[in-house]
C-alpha cells in the first residue's frame, strides 16, 4: 500500500475488522441505509463503509405475536376460519425486509455493508446473525443495550449474560463481529478484554441511548431522542486513548464527530474509523465530503502521509503527559478553575 495517493494528498485508507476501507469515515447505523441511492451518494462523498439501521429482535417478536393474535381471533370466531385465515407458517416475519435492504445495498455499493443487530436472547441473536451473514453482510455490529431494571441482577451477572450472547453469535458466523458498547461498565477495558477472548474483532464506543423525558403538563413519560453534539466526543476520546493501549481490536468512535478535526482527534486517540450519523442526517452527503476534505487537509498540514501515521499518537502510552488521561488531570483542572478559559488572564 503506497503512502500517498496519485495527487500527493494523504492516503486515508484504513483497516477495520479485517476490511480495507478507502476512508475511516463510516456512515453509522441510521435510516440513511434504507435508501440505496442516498447510501450511494454518501459513498461518492467519501464514506469507507456503511452500517445499516439496527434490526431489533423485540420488534420482530412483536410483529410475529400480532399476526398470531390476529389469526387466533379469527379461528375462535368461526369453525371455518381456516378457509380464510392464513396459516402462520406461511407468513414471513423473520427480518425478510431487512435482508432485502441488505441485498439492495450490496448491489448498489462498492464499499462494505455492515449489518446491525440489536437482540436480547441467545436464540434470537444467533438466528438473525446467521441469516444476515448468509445474506452477504461484510460484518455484523452487535448493540449491547441492556436497560437494567432488576435489583436482584448484579452488574457482573449482566456482563456475563452479554458475554454469553456475543460468544454465541461469534461462534455461529464466519464474518467479523463488532460490538457497540455503552460507557456504563465499571471497567470498559476489562469488558473489552473479555470480548476479545470470545473472538470479537472490534468495538465501537459508544452507543447513544434513548432517554425519555417527562411532560409536566400531561404528567406522562414522553419519548425523546436528541441528535448528538460535539460535547459527547470527549467521553469517546478518553475510552479510545485507553483501549488503544490495552487491546488489539479494531476501534470505532461513534457519537460527537461532526467535523474533520473531530475525526482527527478520534484517530489521534486510537480510532481506526469514526462513525457519523446525526450530522449526516441533518446536512446530507455534502457534509461528509466536507469532513473528508477537512480530515485530509489536517493530515497534510501536520505532514502525515497516511491516517495510520497519526493513529494513537495521543493515547495513554504515547501522549507526552499521561496524567492528561487520568485523575491527576481532573485535580489540575479543578486547581486552575480561577484562571478561566485558556488565554484569559486570571483576576
Amino acid at each position: 500500500m503506497s503512502n500517498l495517493i496519485s495527487d500527493n494528498r494523504p492516503d486515508l485508507r484504513t483497516e477495520w475488522l479485517g476490511l480495507t476501507l478507502k476512508s475511516p469515515l463510516v456512515v453509522a447505523a441510521s435510516p440513511i441505509s434504507r435508501d440505496p441511492d442516498m447510501a450511494a451518494a454518501f459513498e461518492a462523498a467519501g464514506a469507507g463503509a456503511i452500517v445499516m439501521h439496527s434490526l431489533f429482535e423485540e420488534q420482530l417478536v412483536e410483529e410475529q405475536m400480532a399476526v398470531y393474535r390476529l389469526i387466533d381471533s379469527h379461528t375462535d370466531m368461526n369453525a371455518e376460519a381456516t378457509s380464510f385465515a392464513p396459516a402462520a407458517p406461511g407468513l414471513s416475519f423473520d427480518g425478510d425486509d431487512y435482508l432485502r435492504e441488505l441485498t439492495q445495498l450490496r448491489q448498489r455499493l462498492d464499499i462494505p455493508v455492515v449489518a446491525s443487530l440489536n437482540g436480547t436472547t441467545p436464540g434470537g441473536w444467533v438466528l438473525y446473525a446467521q441469516r444476515i451473514a448468509d445474506a452477504g453482510a461484510s460484518a455484523l455490529e452487535l448493540n449491547l443495550y441492556d436497560v437494567a431494571t432488576l435489583a436482584i441482577e448484579s452488574g457482573a451477572e449482566v456482563e456475563a449474560r452479554q458475554i454469553e450472547l456475543v460468544a454465541s453469535v461469534v461462534a455461529s458466523v464466519s464474518i467479523p463481529v463488532n460490538v457497540k458498547l455503552t460507557p456504563f461498565y465499571a471497567s470498559v477495558p476489562a469488558f473489552v478484554h473479555r470480548l476479545e477472548q470470545v473472538g470479537v474483532r472490534g468495538v465501537t464506543v459508544f452507543n447513544r441511548f434513548y432517554e425519555p423525558t417527562i411532560d409536566l403538563d400531561r404528567l406522562e413519560v414522553r419519548r425523546s431522542l436528541t441528535s448528538s453534539t460535539e460535547a459527547e466526543l470527549p467521553l469517546r476520546l478518553h475510552a479510545l486513548a485507553v483501549l488503544s493501549t490495552t487491546s488489539e481490536l479494531s476501534l470505532a468512535c461513534s457519537g460527537g464527530v461532526h467535523g474533520g478535526e473531530d475525526a482527527a482527534r478520534a484517530v489521534l486517540c486510537g480510532a481506526h474509523v469514526v462513525q457519523l450519523a446525526s450530522s449526516l442526517m441533518a446536512k446530507g452527503p455534502e457534509h461528509l465530503h466536507r469532513v473528508h476534505t477537512d480530515l485530509r487537509a489536517w493530515l497534510a498540514r501536520k505532514g502525515y502521509a497516511t491516517s495510520a501515521e497519526a493513529r494513537s499518537l495521543l493515547n495513554l502510552d504515547r501522549v507526552p503527559d499521561p496524567s492528561a488521561w487520568t485523575r491527576m488531570n481532573y485535580i489540575r483542572t479543578l486547581e486552575g478553575w480561577r484562571d478561566g478559559p485558556p488565554g484569559r488572564k486570571p483576576r
